[in-house]
């Protein structure tokens, strides 16, 4: 699969660190939506919309989007148990909202959670 990720979001390049770390097995690749081919490698992909939220596609072509890019993907390299929780109908939905909020405003939530710990200074 790929990620077409937000390089420029120190909190997303972590997780998607983490997430190469755990992929043993090559299963996963990382496309910065920044990058300044990016719309001409993947020209059925907008810079703009890959920037409001998350995308993913499968390895059959089929494009995902936000949460469930993010549940493929750690189900991927087998480390998914705990984000059966946010596939709950309930659940979804308000997970859907926070994940569109968050999209939204992660670079402010990054400048004010991730100082430290995401390498920010």
């Amino acid at each position: 699969m790929i990620i077409f990720y937000d390089a420029n979001c120190p909190l997303c390049t972590k997780e998607m660190r983490l997430l190469k770390e755990a992929d043993k097995h090559n299963k996963i690749a990382l496309e910065d939506i920044n990058a300044d081919d990016f719309e001409q490698r993947f020209n059925h992909i907008k810079r703009q919309d890959a920037l409001a939220f998350l995308h993913g596609q499968r390895d059959n072509g089929e494009m995902i989007y936000g949460l469930d890019v993010t549940f493929a993907a750690w189900q991927t390299v087998g480390r998914h148990s705990w984000l059966k929780l946010l596939q709950l109908p309930g659940i979804r939905f308000i997970a859907d909202l926070g994940y569109r909020l968050f999209a939204k405003y992660r670079r402010q939530i990054t400048r004010i959670f991730c100082q430290s710990s995401c390498g920010i200074k």
